[in-house]
């Protein structure tokens, strides 16, 4: 299978780097600060949702502020520790493309986003953070809002992501979808195609846009 596009658009945690052990010893110690039991904490879906719709469904409206920027402290704070490496096959996939091309979509907030991508070495032209939307995926604003900004009709982007809840942004936004099951079983996965990661994919730029196949 063959995926034309003018226009790729990443999610970054699960899909370009891998932040899992992270995001768990923030927000187990987050947690267990604002006293919210591990029953409580299990029910809540962390993975490819912001910080503040996550505190927002644990946590009293009139904290939710300054327990988001106690949130955000602990990651930025752990990137150093560890907290951050890029999945197989990431850095050639985004080497091969021109930097007008492509964009990461995330629901990190800015300053979180961009000291775990710069950990690892990935500068990207254009980002979507949380700060910069109103509604998060599943919603499809975040992928809308990069194709705006890359000038490209949504319908000529394909979204690449490992949650459920970005794939159903990507679709929501009229895009192509690309999975990989990096976090999640392919199974779980809803997409026009599903691989392991990055290094099952190539790209070849053309004057049309970006020609997307799998390896072998």
């Amino acid at each position: 299978m063959k995926i034309h596009a003018q226009a790729l658009l990443f999610d970054n945690d699960g899909t370009l780097v891998s932040s899992l052990d992270s995001v768990d010893r923030c927000w187990t110690r987050w947690a267990a600060e604002y006293g919210i039991t591990a029953e409580e904490f299990a029910r809540v879906e962390l993975h490819g949702r912001p910080a503040v719709e996550i505190a927002a469904d644990l946590l009293p409206a009139e904290i939710v502020p300054g327990a988001l920027a106690r949130i955000e402290d602990l990651e930025v704070e752990d990137v150093p520790n560890g907290g951050v490496h890029l999945l197989p096959g990431t850095r050639a996939f985004l080497d091969s493309l021109p930097a007008e091309r492509w964009a990461v979509v995330t629901s990190a907030t800015r300053r979180l986003a961009e000291a775990r991508l710069d950990a690892v070495g990935i500068l990207p032209k254009t980002l979507v953070a949380a700060d910069d939307i109103t509604r998060g995926k599943p919603d499809p604003e975040p992928y809308l809002l990069a194709a705006r900004t890359l000038g490209v009709d949504p319908a000529h982007c394909v979204v690449f992501e490992d949650a459920p809840a970005g794939l159903t942004s990507g679709r929501a936004a009229g895009m192509a979808t690309v999975a990989l099951a990096t976090t999640h079983q392919a199974h779980e996965l809803d997409a026009d195609l599903v691989v392991e990661n990055l290094s099952a994919l190539s790209a070849l730029v053309t004057e049309q846009g970006v020609e997307i196949s799998p390896r072998g």
